[in-house]
């Protein structure tokens, strides 16, 4: 009973608890719901909508803890910065887009705004790339915490809960990052196109523009041209005017100091490089690089020296305020033209030559490089002029009518010079001389030049001047600068010929200063080439492709690509990384060298550590500076080493399935190439095998043996077995003699004569000199043996036959030894008559040799043994 009336109180209690929180629970219910309902009228207690009451209540304390979540992912420095770009970013392409859209008719600006355009497209991507390590984090600690546990089983801890909703927030913010900084992107890409697409409409239109060619149009265009006569002679006598009585300190000054810098820089080029502008016509046979040379920088110099005394000139008229904004752009188009027609008439006189055919690039006759020349200076004239009255019309605001009128003319004088070059009889045989009458162009040189002539005349009498016009420009600028860049190809070729550059005054020069040999002067002169190439390339296709209409932005754009990202699928290159990566491995590698030196001769050289183990710790820190180099080297530029692991993975696998002699094999070539033992054109000789290296590949090495047989050893024998070298790092070798003589002969004398004879054979070297031994006494006869040096081991075999023959003739006239070796019996070496005495036998020596003399030595010792 008493236990029972314990039961009885717990439950009392237990009840009063419980009903207690239900009446709390629903008072608090209550008072949440009051502000939301139409009437302030509350149920009872006892209504049943109470439950239902509790459940949103209940229900959005999950959707809370979610918002503050988002909330903490959002308040991630990372992801606010990323932000804040991708919003300075619309604002940017929103901004863009309207200048877009006004500057439709302004080829200049539309490429400035292209420009712009793919930098901020480059911006958008770079904002998210910031992310993508963190969101890797993201997932791999997704991975680790696993999937949140399912009914039924047991619940994990609320920490673990809390950082799975924080790190999901975080992906889900990431992830619409990413995909706002795509869509950001796409629009990006589309005004980009659609500038490109009105750039390329606007360039078609300016160039299809049909305008109607008639007499009335022609009147109108000669009354025009009368009246802007007048207006440029009033304009240039008021500025002028107004320069000398209001700016006559400045405008003089200007004056004095462009002919200054004129001055300076004529007379500097021709200083300078008066070697390359040298153009004498009494050098009767100048060879071809010495004519390339002198035509490229008598062309190129005189070009650059205009060109910056022009920029000078227009900068110190301008800098002192000598100039009026009407003036200012005819000025800056007079030096242009100046400067474009001096360059087309050094081009021509440098290929033509017409005074002087010894130093002519083109083989034509005297007569028909000077109408060549007459005739290529009058289109560049006209075609100049024309371009200089459609400036000046356009700085005065003359009518239209007067630009298309005049480029009208010029295009049908352009035409008619074509078509009567057409008619110059310029070509010669080969056995003709220069002041020949010439005969016809090639059939092909002919028709092409009566259709250019014939099409332009056709395009401009059709109303398409524009079209006309610009087909003049480009046959006639465009032709200039592909000649040129013609001569300076062929000029680095000349350079970068073996022998060439020692003969230039460069090459003397450092032949002179530096003592270079005729191999280091080759390499300089490839050297010279490829910068010949690069300096020309880099110099003359900026110019064709601003005639052809395109801008600097673009040219910059496409320089900017191509130097940071090379697209190749999936894989991008960048030039500059990979010369980063380049600079950073040869840095290494200089490191590496100076620690081992140093350790090398400042610890280990003190610590008389053996040279065995100086040598192998000396190897091992080369071996792991080189590598760590390397891995610099390739992350520098920017070459995922993970992509490797795809490699080593096939690898490790055929070597699983029985591959190990070719990885052996594979790997074995790699070091060869590396360490290089041995180098093809070597004399080796490894077990049995004797011969010549022919090739070295990274599985076998082909052998020419003295048979002329080729022998493909594989490549881990050479590095597992003993190879002798005998032209490792020279071909200086060491041959031996064996002479054998009888007791008669004098020891001494004998020692004295392989000496002289030795000595007077041209190809046996006086350092190391030849030494002779007293190597053996026989039962029956003196061994010796002459040891010489030749300085090619190669020709070793005819010395030692050169020199077997004069042993024998000299001992023959010393009458030392016999004819023929025979056995002496009974006899002393007093008792011995000049009868008696026998001439030496000739041993082979013991160098290694060619078999078929192996084979000649086993015959003779076979004939020896069977007359015995």
């Amino acid at each position: 009973m008493h236990s029972a009336g314990k039961l009885t109180v717990l439950l009392i209690a237990v009840s009063f608890v419980a009903l207690t929180l239900a009446g709390g629970g629903s008072a608090a219910a209550q008072q949440a719901a009051q502000p939301q309902q139409a009437t302030p009228a509350a149920p009872a207690p006892s209504q049943q909508p109470q439950p239902a009451q509790t459940k949103p209540a209940q229900a959005a304390q999950p959707a809370q803890g979610e918002a503050d979540d988002a909330g903490a992912a959002a308040g991630s420095p990372l992801l606010q910065q990323a932000e804040e770009q991708l919003a300075q970013a619309e604002r940017d392409l929103k901004r863009l887009t309207d200048r877009v859209q006004s500057a439709k008719d302004d080829d200049t600006l539309l490429a400035e705004l292209k420009v712009q355009v793919d930098a901020l497209s480059g911006q958008i991507l770079a904002a998210t790339v910031a992310t993508r390590p963190r969101l890797e984090e993201i997932k791999a600690r997704l991975t680790e915490l696993g999937d949140p546990p399912g009914e039924g089983q047991p619940p994990e801890a609320a920490i673990l809960t809390e950082e799975r909703k924080g790190l999901l927030a975080e992906r889900g913010a990431i992830n619409a990052l990413t995909g706002r900084a795509e869509n950001l992107s796409v629009e990006a890409r589309k005004l980009a196109n659609s500038v490109t697409a009105t750039r390329r409409a606007l360039f078609s239109n300016t160039l299809l523009k049909h305008t109607e060619i008639s007499a009335a149009t022609l009147g109108e265009a000669v009354t025009t041209t009368i009246g802007e006569t007048q207006a440029l002679s009033r304009s240039v006598g008021s500025w002028l005017t107004f320069a000398w009585n209001y700016k006559r300190v400045p405008f003089l000054t200007a004056i004095f100091l462009s002919l200054c810098a004129a001055l300076i820089f004529l007379a500097g080029s021709r200083r300078l490089f008066s070697p390359f502008l040298r153009h004498d016509g009494d050098e009767e046979q100048p060879n071809y690089f010495r004519q390339l040379s002198v035509a490229f920088w008598s062309t190129m110099i005189p070009t650059v020296s205009a060109s910056a005394f022009a920029a000078s000139s227009y900068f110190f008229l301008n800098s002192f305020n000598a100039l009026r904004p009407d003036i200012a752009p005819i000025l800056a188009v007079i030096l242009a033209v100046g400067v474009a027609q001096l360059f087309v008439t050094s081009l021509a006189k440098a290929v033509l030559s017409p005074r002087h055919s010894n130093w002519r690039l083109v083989r034509v006759s005297d007569r028909g490089a000077r109408m060549l020349f007459i005739s290529i200076f009058a289109m560049a004239l006209v075609n100049i002029l024309d371009y200089l009255a459609g400036s000046i019309s356009e700085s005065l605001g003359s009518p239209v009518i007067l630009t298309v009128a005049k480029s009208f003319l010029a295009s049908i004088v352009i035409g008619l010079i074509l078509m009567s070059m057409a008619w110059i009889r310029p070509t010669l045989r080969p056995e003709e001389a220069f002041d020949a009458p010439g005969r016809p162009w090639p059939r092909v040189i002919w028709i092409s030049l009566l259709l250019m002539g014939a099409l332009l005349i056709a395009v401009a009498l059709a109303g398409y001047v524009g079209l006309a016009r610009f087909i003049a420009s480009q046959i006639i600028i465009t032709g200039a600068i592909l000649v040129t860049m013609y001569i300076g190809i062929l000029t680095g070729r000349s350079v970068s010929k073996q022998g060439a550059f020692a003969e230039t005054m460069g090459g003397r020069y450092l032949e002179r200063r530096f003592n270079l040999e005729q191999v280091a002067l080759d390499q300089v002169g490839l050297a010279a080439g490829l910068a010949i190439y690069a300096l020309v390339l880099s110099f003359f296709i900026p110019l064709i492709l601003l005639q052809w209409g395109f801008q600097i932005a673009d040219i910059e754009s496409w320089v900017y690509r191509f130097v940071t990202e090379i697209r190749i699928g999936t894989i991008t290159i960048s030039l500059v990384g990979l010369l980063a990566g380049v600079l950073f491995f040869a840095l290494g590698f200089v490191v590496t060298r100076w620690v081992q030196r140093w350790i090398d001769g400042n610890i280990m050289a003190r610590s008389r550590v053996d040279a065995g183990v100086r040598n192998s710790i000396r190897t091992g820190i080369g071996y792991i500076g080189v590598a760590l180099a390397g891995l610099i080297g390739v992350s520098a530029a920017g070459i995922d080493l993970s992509s490797l692991a795809l490699v080593a993975g096939a690898l490790s696998l055929g070597v699983g399935f029985g591959l190990q002699n070719i990885v052996s094999n594979f790997v074995s070539g790699l070091i060869l190439l590396v360490e290089r033992p041995f180098k093809v054109g070597d004399w080796i000789v490894s077990g049995t095998t004797e011969g010549f290296v022919r090739r070295i590949s990274v599985r076998a090495t082909e052998i020419e043996t003295f048979q002329h047989q080729s022998i493909m050893m594989p490549n881990s024998l050479l590095i597992n077995a003993s190879v002798g070298n005998w032209t490792h790092r020279n071909k200086l070798g060491r041959s031996e003699i064996s002479v054998t003589l009888s007791y008669g002969s004098d020891p001494r004398r004998v020692i004295d004569l392989l000496h002289e004879i030795a000595a007077a054979h041209p190809m046996v070297l006086k350092n190391p000199a030849p030494n002779v031994g007293f190597t053996a006494f026989g039962d029956e006869r003196m061994s010796f043996e002459l040891r010489i040096y030749v300085a090619d081991v190669l020709t070793a075999g005819n010395v030692r036959n050169d020199i077997r023959v004069s042993i024998y003739e000299r001992f023959r006239d010393e009458e030392i030894g016999a004819p023929f070796p025979v056995k002496v019996e009974d006899t002393t070496p007093e008792e011995a008559t000049p009868s008696d005495v026998e001439f030496p036998a000739l041993e082979e020596d013991k160098a290694e040799m060619p078999a078929e003399e192996s084979e000649t030595r086993g015959r003779s010792v076979g004939k020896r043994s069977s007359s015995r």
